[in-house]
């Protein structure tokens, strides 16, 4: 057993020296460059036994995300059509409110009002998102043109297409984000502008 013992302290000790030699021959050159090679090696693998290319095809397994919390970096991508929504949602509250004070009948103002409201709580919905992914709030620069009125049919007409567009938009938009809450809450806006627009074409065909 001391022999044994011996002979480790030795190649440990010959180890060291033929080192130092070999720096003071060469100090650019590396007399083992296989051993430090694996004790690299063996520092940069992590305590499971997982090098980082294996770690990062796990990751690429389905259900397993670096970040997997909702309105996380997987809807911060969808950032700028989330703003681009909100100040289209607030234009179109302005322009219901709009209409209800021109519109000829109770039935046609109570509709006005309440799309009105339904678009203020997407844009407040979606301020909430925002500030959920980015951790700041988020304050639309909005330049609102004059609004006309070209006639009440023909605003049906308007809105109706608007609001058939609003649905078709969020529809898709929710298909290209992976955040399962942000697909949730564009889909139910998405089905909240289909409804409208068949509250106007509720309206246009009572008219005609």
């Amino acid at each position: 057993m001391e022999n044994e013992l011996s002979a480790a302290q030795n190649a440990a000790y010959d180890y060291r020296r033929c080192e130092r030699v070999w720096q003071r021959v060469d100090p650019t050159l590396d007399p083992y460059p296989d051993v430090r090679a694996a004790a690299a090696m063996a520092a940069d693998t992590p305590s499971d036994g997982l090098s980082a290319a294996e770690r990062n095809a796990e990751l690429t397994l389905p259900g397993a995300q670096a970040d997997p919390c909702c309105m996380g970096t997987a809807a911060l991508e969808s950032l700028e059509v989330l703003q681009g929504f909100i100040r289209e949602e607030l234009a179109d509250r302005r322009t219901y409110l709009f209409l209800a004070r021109r519109a000829p009948t109770a039935e046609a103002r109570q509709v006005f009002r309440a799309i009105a409201s339904d678009e203020g709580r997407h844009a407040r919905r979606l301020l909430a998102a925002v500030y959920l992914i980015t951790g700041e709030r988020y304050c639309p620069a909005i330049c609102y043109p004059p609004l006309r009125c070209d006639g009440y049919c023909a605003a049906l007409r308007e809105r109706y297409h608007e609001e058939v567009c609003g649905g078709f938009n969020y529809r898709r938009a929710s298909q290209e984000t992976l955040d399962p809450c942000l697909q949730q809450l564009l889909l139910a806006f998405s089905q909240d502008e289909y409804r409208h627009a068949n509250a106007m074409l509720c309206l246009l065909s009572g008219v005609m």
